[in-house]
C-alpha cells in the first residue's frame, strides 16, 4: 500500500446515508484514511479531531449546506481542498462556489470513480504543498527571520540582536562583510526599526561611482557650478532628509571626498557645489564594507578620523561559509521569492542538492546562492529543485577558461552559466590577455583595481596583491 496515502485523511459529508457509507468504503479501498458525516454542522465537529487533507461534500443538505460549510472553514483559516457533489439543477450553485469560497472542484451526481480518485489524488497534494507552505510561513515569521534577512544561526541571531539594540538610536553604523553576505538588507533593517522608518532611505554604492561626479551625488549642485550642470541637483543626504543614507563600500570613495564627507558629518550640514548657503542635515548615516578599513589607512587611502566618525557601532555580517546550518532556511526564502518572480512553483530541494548547497563554500555568498537557485528555478519550473536543474560543475572544480573562450580570444558563454561564472572567466580570460597586469586588467574591464584585487581574493586566485 501506497504509505503517502495511508496517511492522507478524507472526510465525506452526505445527508444520504447510502450515498455517504457508499463513497467512503470506496475511497476507504484506494488507501485513505475516511470519515464520515451527515451534514455540515457535524463536518465542522469532525474537522477539528479527524483534520482531512481533503474534504468531499453535498452541496445541498439540512441544518448546514455544503456553502454554509465551506464558509465557515474560510472563516477558520481556509480549511482543506474541498470536492463539491452536486445535481444538475445546482451546477451555477457549484461554480459560485468554486469562485467565491475557493472550493477544489465540482463533480455532478452520480459520481464517476475515476473522475473522483483523480481529484481526490491532487487535491491532496494540493493540500501537502499548502501546508508545508504554512509551515514554512510560521517558521519564517516566529525565527530567523529579521526585515529581508534570515538566519537562525547563532551568528545570525548576534547580527539580528545588534541591529535591534542599536535601530532605535541616532548613532552612525559601520556593516562590515564579504561581497554578497547581505550589507544592505542590514542597513534597511536598522532603517525600519529605527523611529525614521517612515522617512526615504537613500542607498549609493561608492566602488560604482565615477570620482568625477561623486560630490555632485553626495552633496548635490547648483545650476551651473560645472558644465553639464544644466539644473540644480539634490544630493542624497538633502534627499534623505530625516531618514537614513547608507554608503555602500565606503573604503573606494576619493581621499578628497572623505574630507567633505568627515565635514558634513561633524557639522550636520551640507553645501551644494557651487552654493553659497548650507543645508541644515537630520539624516542617519550607515557606511558599509567589504575590505577591512585598517588597510587603507595603513595604505593612505581612508581617513582615519572619519573611520572613528563611521565606526561608532560596528555589525559584522558572518559569510555564508561560516553559517552553513542557514543555508536550509535561506533556501527556503529564496525559492518563495523567485517562484513569485519567475511564476514557477518549484516547492522543494531533493536530499541531493540540499546536501551540494550545504557542502559547498559559497564564496559569493548569499548572492551566489540566489543565483544558483534563480537559475535552478527557471530551468525546474515546478515541483523538487534536483541535482540537473544545478549549473555545470557546481559544487565541483572551477570550469577552465578554455572551456569557454574561442582561440581568438573571445568568451563563449554556454547556456546554464551562472553571471559569478561568467564573470570569473572574463576576468581570468582579460588577466591572461595583459600576461597577469592587474592594472591594465582593472582598465579593460571598467572597474576599480580594488574590486580586482577583491574579485581574485574571493576566486582564491594567486597574487592577488599589487603589481
Amino acid at each position: 500500500m501506497n504509505t503517502e496515502r495511508a496517511v492522507t485523511r478524507v472526510l465525506v459529508v452526505d445527508d444520504e446515508e447510502s450515498q455517504r457509507t457508499a463513497l467512503a468504503g470506496m475511497i476507504g479501498l484506494w488507501g485513505y484514511a475516511v470519515e464520515t458525516a451527515a451534514d455540515g454542522l457535524e463536518a465542522l465537529e469532525k474537522v477539528s479531531s479527524f483534520v482531512p487533507h481533503v474534504l468531499v461534500t453535498d452541496l445541498m443538505m439540512p441544518r448546514m449546506n455544503g456553502q454554509e460549510l465551506l464558509r465557515r472553514l474560510k472563516d477558520q483559516g481556509g480549511g482543506p481542498p474541498a470536492i463539491v457533489q452536486t445535481a444538475f439543477g445546482n451546477l451555477e450553485t457549484a461554480v459560485a462556489t468554486i469562485h467565491d469560497l475557493g472550493a477544489f472542484w465540482f463533480l455532478e451526481k452520480p459520481v464517476e470513480s475515476r473522475a473522483l480518485r483523480l481529484l481526490i489524488e491532487r487535491a491532496a497534494t494540493q493540500g501537502r504543498l499548502a501546508e508545508h507552505a504554512e509551515r514554512l510561513e510560521r517558521q519564517l515569521s516566529y525565527q530567523g527571520l529579521l526585515g529581508e534577512m534570515v538566519g537562525a544561526s547563532a551568528a545570525m541571531r548576534e547580527v539580528f540582536s545588534l541591529i535591534q539594540q542599536v535601530a532605535p538610536s541616532r548613532a552612525a553604523v559601520l556593516i562590515t562583510g564579504e561581497s554578497g553576505t547581505g550589507k544592505e538588507l542590514a542597513a534597511r533593517a536598522l532603517h525600519s526599526l529605527s523611529p525614521r522608518r517612515g522617512a526615504p532611505f537613500v542607498a549609493i554604492n561608492c566602488a560604482a561611482m565615477p570620482d568625477t561626479l561623486m560630490e555632485s551625488e553626495l552633496f548635490g549642485h547648483e545650476k551651473g557650478a560645472f558644465t553639464g550642470a544644466i539644473e540644480r541637483h539634490a544630493g542624497c543626504f538633502e534627499l534623505a532628509q530625516n531618514g537614513t543614507v547608507l554608503l555602500d563600500e565606503i573604503g573606494d570613495m576619493p581621499v578628497a571626498t572623505q574630507s567633505k564627507l568627515l565635514r558634513v558629518l561633524e557639522d550636520g550640514r551640507v553645501r551644494r557645489l557651487g552654493g553659497k548657503s548650507e543645508v541644515q542635515l537630520d539624516v542617519r548615516v550607515i557606511a558599509a564594507t567589504n575590505a577591512p578599513l585598517d588597510t587603507a589607512i595603513r595604505d593612505g587611502k581612508f581617513r582615519e578620523d572619519l573611520f572613528y566618525r563611521l565606526n561608532v557601532f560596528p555589525i559584522p555580517l558572518p559569510a555564508l561559509r561560516d553559517r552553513k546550518e542557514d543555508i536550509p532556511l535561506l533556501a527556503a526564502s529564496l525559492l518563495a521569492d523567485l517562484n513569485q518572480k519567475h511564476s514557477t512553483r518549484v516547492t522543494d530541494l531533493s536530499r541531493d542538492v540540499a546536501d551540494r548547497l550545504c557542502a559547498y563554500n559559497w564564496p559569493g555568498n548569499i548572492r551566489e546562492l540566489r543565483n544558483v537557485l534563480e537559475r535552478g528555478v527557471i530551468i525546474a519550473g515546478e515541483g523538487t529543485l534536483e541535482a540537473v536543474h544545478l549549473p555545470p560543475g557546481f559544487g565541483g572544480a572551477p570550469v577552465p577558461v578554455s572551456a569557454v573562450t574561442t582561440e581568438a580570444g573571445e568568451l563563449r558563454v554556454p547556456v546554464g552559466y551562472t553571471v559569478e561564472q561568467t564573470e570569473r572567466a572574463l576576468i581570468e580570460l582579460t588577466l591572461e590577455h595583459t600576461k597577469h597586469n592587474k592594472t591594465r586588467a582593472a582598465e579593460i574591464l571598467g572597474i576599480s583595481q580594488k574590486t580586482l584585487f577583491n574579485k581574485l581574493k574571493e576566486y582564491g586566485a594567486q597574487g592577488a596583491g599589487a603589481d
